[in-house]
């Protein structure tokens, strides 16, 4: 196993080590991860006889849908997920997004909470192509923190 190397050089790690968790879920790896976002929604006030500028004050915090994207397996969880809420049943569930480093130790950790699916797509077929068959589910939530 390689030994970590203390350097000057700004250290910067690769977007494809990577693993989600869901609470409660045994479901295969994802291959691709996005809308880990996070976005402060601002008010604008205009003040009386201040013409030059507006003021802009920090509001409520806007969190992406994450979408989540894999191979299509033989276990069929997240489409039963997925469809409990469709027919309203919606069952919350928390998670983590983890991101690691060459040497395969925890890098960087987002816990999201409070997500139900509110999107699920299923795989491009093509009798001429040779892709493999993929699943996304989306995913919307109450926030997440990094550790």
């Amino acid at each position: 196993m390689a030994q970590k190397q203390e350097s000057s050089r700004a250290y910067v790690v690769g977007g494809y080590r990577f693993m989600v968790e869901l609470q409660g879920m045994h479901v295969a790896g994802f291959s691709e991860v996005t809308g880990l976002e996070s976005e402060i929604v601002l008010e604008e006030f205009a003040e009386g006889g201040q013409n030059q500028f507006v003021h802009r004050l920090p509001g409520r915090v806007r969190f992406q849908p994450l979408v989540l994207k894999r191979g299509m397996t033989l276990t069929n969880e997240l489409w039963y997920w997925y469809a409990n809420v469709m027919r309203g049943s919606i069952e919350r569930k928390s998670g983590s997004i983890i991101l690691y480093d060459e040497y395969d130790e925890e890098f960087r950790r987002w816990n999201f909470y409070d997500a139900y699916p509110t999107k699920w797509i299923g795989p491009t077929l093509n009798a001429a192509s040779s892709e493999v068959a993929f699943e996304s589910i989306e995913l919307v939530h109450n926030g997440f923190k990094a550790r």
